[in-house]
C-alpha cells in the first residue's frame, strides 16, 4: 500500500507541477481514485504525504486543495531556495569526486541538448537532474533533503520561469559558469553563482508575476 500511495503522490505532484491541477484546485478523492483506478485509501495517503510537503493543503470540511502561494511568500521561498542552493554548491565544489564531476557534466550536456531542441519541458526535467547532482555532491544528506523539499514546493513556479522568453538559454549559460566553478573547486564562486541563478528579483520577478495567471488557467 505504501509503495502505491508513493507512486500516486508522485503522479499527483507531477500534475500540479505541469499545471494540470492548478493552485486552489479542489482535489476530490473519489475522482482521483476513479482516474487512477484505485481505492480512496491510497489516494488519501498520497494526499497526506503531499500536505506534509506543503504542496497541498487539507482543510476541515473543504478537503484537499492545491496550495496557493502569494507573490510575497513566493519571493521569500526563492530567497531561502537560493541560499540552500548556494550552500549545496559551496560544499559540492569541495567534495565532489571525479565520477560525480562526470555525472554533473552529463546532466549539463542533457540540458544543452534540450536547449538546442528549444524544448522547455524537457529542459525542465533535465534542469532538475542537474541541480540534484549538486545536492548529492554536497555530501550533506540533511542539507540535500531540505533543498529537494523546497525545490519540490517551487516546481510549478520554476517550470513557469522557463517559459519566459530567453530564460532557457540564460539558465543554461548560468549552469555553464556553475560547472566550471565546481570543477575548479571554487566553493565561494559556486555559491555566489547559484545564489544569483535561483534568486528572482527585478525583471525576472516581474516576468514571473506576470506569468502567474497562466498557472491558474486550465491546461489545454
Amino acid at each position: 500500500m505504501t509503495n502505491r500511495s508513493e507512486t500516486l503522490r508522485e503522479a499527483i505532484e507531477e500534475m500540479i507541477a505541469v499545471g494540470k491541477l492548478q493552485p486552489g484546485h479542489h482535489l476530490d478523492e473519489t475522482e482521483l481514485a476513479k482516474e487512477f483506478g484505485v481505492s480512496r485509501t491510497p489516494i488519501r495517503e498520497a494526499l497526506i504525504q503531499l500536505a506534509s510537503m506543503g504542496i497541498i493543503v487539507i482543510r476541515p470540511r473543504r478537503g484537499a486543495v492545491v496550495a496557493e502561494i502569494g507573490p510575497q511568500q513566493l519571493v521569500e521561498m526563492f530567497e531561502v531556495m537560493s541560499e540552500l542552493e548556494a550552500m549545496c554548491g559551496r560544499l559540492a565544489a569541495r567534495r565532489m569526486s571525479a565520477a560525480e564531476h562526470a555525472s554533473l557534466l552529463a546532466a549539463h550536456q542533457a540540458c544543452k541538448d534540450a536547449r538546442n531542441a528549444r524544448d522547455p519541458d524537457t529542459y525542465f526535467y533535465q534542469n532538475e537532474a542537474f541541480h540534484d547532482r549538486i545536492y548529492t555532491g554536497s555530501h550533506n544528506a540533511f542539507l540535500a533533503e531540505q533543498a529537494r523539499s523546497l525545490h519540490r514546493r517551487l516546481r510549478p513556479y520554476r517550470r513557469l520561469q522557463l517559459r519566459v522568453r530567453d530564460r532557457v538559454a540564460a539558465s543554461y549559460g548560468e549552469h555553464e559558469e556553475v560547472v566550471r566553478a565546481i570543477i575548479a573547486g571554487d566553493g565561494e564562486l559556486t555559491a555566489e553563482l547559484l545564489r544569483s541563478h535561483i534568486m528572482i528579483q527585478g525583471q525576472r520577478f516581474a516576468d514571473l508575476i506576470a506569468s502567474l495567471p497562466q498557472l491558474s488557467a486550465k491546461a489545454a
